[in-house]
């Protein structure tokens, strides 16, 4: 997908799911999705989006370069931790190579700001990084995020949307509700609607 088609892909994503605005890594598993009639769309397809991507959700400046390879790894990390959250709906043993690579992600750098001094201001928190480790840093942030929502009190509610062929996660912070969206809503209240109907012809 070119960077011109990527571009067209936005509008027709779907919402964030409930819980997105809590952990990034829950909006980074959510930017591929399913969609009805064979549809679908991915937000990291081109390295333009997948730059402004991060940009919106602060892990990079915007005017950061960033190039195909870096791309497929925001992609690769994506597919991981998307399988840890399944794992973890499904109550499934998590796949070794997916808690590698997070692990991975996680210790390439440091994701905490440094102690750094100066003359002028003193001791001072900065986070300092080549132009260059960028994509490396947006990484460790998203694998610790992740890490957080899979260790921490709301790895409980992390569901997986029931509206087929949708494929998003999100936090389940209404009730039962067990959909990411209210497209998704729509189509299981209508399907049940039709099935209700059909079951009192018969």
């Amino acid at each position: 997908m070119d960077d011109d088609l990527a571009a067209d892909v936005a509008p027709t994503a779907l919402p964030p799911a409930p819980g997105a605005d809590r952990y990034r890594s829950l909006d980074f598993a959510d930017t591929a999705a399913s969609l009805p009639a064979g549809q679908s769309y991915d937000l990291l397809a081109a390295p333009q989006s997948a730059m402004r991507w991060l940009a919106a959700h602060e892990l990079t400046a915007p005017d950061v370069q960033l190039y195909e390879v870096c791309a497929q790894r925001m992609r690769t990390l994506r597919a991981h931790i998307r399988a840890l959250f399944a794992a973890r709906v499904d109550t499934t043993t998590p796949p070794e190579e997916s808690l590698r690579a997070v692990n991975e992600a996680l210790t390439a750098v440091p994701t905490a700001p440094l102690l750094a001094w100066d003359g002028a201001q003193g001791l001072r928190r900065v986070q300092a990084h080549p132009t260059d480790q960028a994509v490396n840093h947006a990484l460790a942030t998203l694998a610790a995020d992740a890490a957080d929502l899979l260790t921490g009190p709301d790895a409980g509610i992390l569901a997986a949307c029931g509206s087929a062929p949708c494929d998003r996660f999100l936090l389940r912070t209404h009730g039962r509700r067990h959909w990411c969206s209210t497209r998704c809503g729509d189509r299981v209240r209508a399907a049940r609607a039709y099935a209700r109907r059909n079951g009192a012809s018969d």
